[in-house]
């Protein structure tokens, strides 16, 4: 039987937190979705692995067991896939991950002026993949929006930005110049954490057709221009914290040279 890491990893973080709802803030995902996760690793190792109340859960033996021999094979399983990507991608070669509406350019620009024999491979993230990425060596450094789970990796705050609001050009908010987060009372806000499949495109047409509204980082909605949209600012919406990202445990010199160029260039 195949062990699902993602599952796993999942499972580690309900066993710290003893309880689903926190764990699901943790790792940014709906609660129905870790829930279903976990039931299925269940399904999938023929056990239990928690005892269930409507306050907390608890771990059976068989969780017990998995909670000490979870690190060790996330560990390995990390170490030996981040090999074989660097290996392929060679030693001066860095993929660069960046969360939607955030653009690396500049740097890489900057950077390869500098160090011309190191190649660079630009990888597009998901706002549920973030850390995952970084995590597995699909990226070797990430420019991500948060909030993203962030435990092994290490962060450089760079900026912030602030959220808008898309609604349909009708509604009766779209003329103004910003709104609170009181006036979305009652309003159905579409929230693509309840769906890895979503997009953003996907989600403003549903927003033009009336189905809701959406709530974006500002440089995500500065991308999308549609005369059926209206995007006013949300005014006392918390900021976005914008950063770099690497794994704790990775040091290697144009790894430093890059970071040192992205933390000077993006917090200007």
């Amino acid at each position: 039987m195949d062990l699902d890491l993602r599952k796993l990893r999942y499972f580690v973080r309900v066993a710290e937190e003893g309880h689903f709802g926190r764990a699901a803030e943790r790792l940014h995902i709906a609660q129905p979705v870790l829930s279903r996760q976990i039931r299925a690793l269940e399904v999938e190792l023929g056990c239990d692995l928690f005892e269930r109340t409507t306050r907390s859960v608890s771990l059976t033996p068989s969780g017990l067991h998995l909670q000490r021999t979870a690190p060790s094979l996330l560990a390995a399983s990390n170490s030996t896939v981040r090999g074989v990507h660097e290996a392929a991608r060679g030693a001066k070669h860095l993929a660069v991950g960046f969360a939607p509406g955030l653009s690396v350019a500049p740097v890489v620009h900057a950077f390869e002026s500098e160090h011309p024999d190191c190649a660079i491979e630009l990888v597009r993230l998901n706002w549920f993949e973030q850390g995952e990425a970084l995590l597995d060596g699909t990226v070797d450094v990430g420019f991500l929006r948060r909030p993203f789970e962030d435990r092994g990796l290490r962060t450089i705050a760079v900026g912030a930005e602030t959220s808008v609001v898309f609604l349909p050009a009708t509604h009766r908010l779209a003329s103004q110049k910003t709104v609170l987060q009181a006036e979305l009372d009652g309003e159905k806000i579409l929230d693509g954490e309840r769906r890895h499949t979503s997009s953003i495109e996907e989600k403003l047409e549903l927003v033009a057709a009336g189905h809701g509204l959406a709530v974006l980082p500002e440089s995500v909605g500065a991308y999308y221009h549609s005369d059926a949209l209206a995007r006013v600012p949300l005014a006392d919406a918390p900021p976005h914290e914008l950063c770099l990202a690497v794994l704790s445990s990775r040091r290697q010199p144009h790894l430093r040279a890059f970071l040192h160029t992205a933390a000077e260039l993006l917090a200007t």
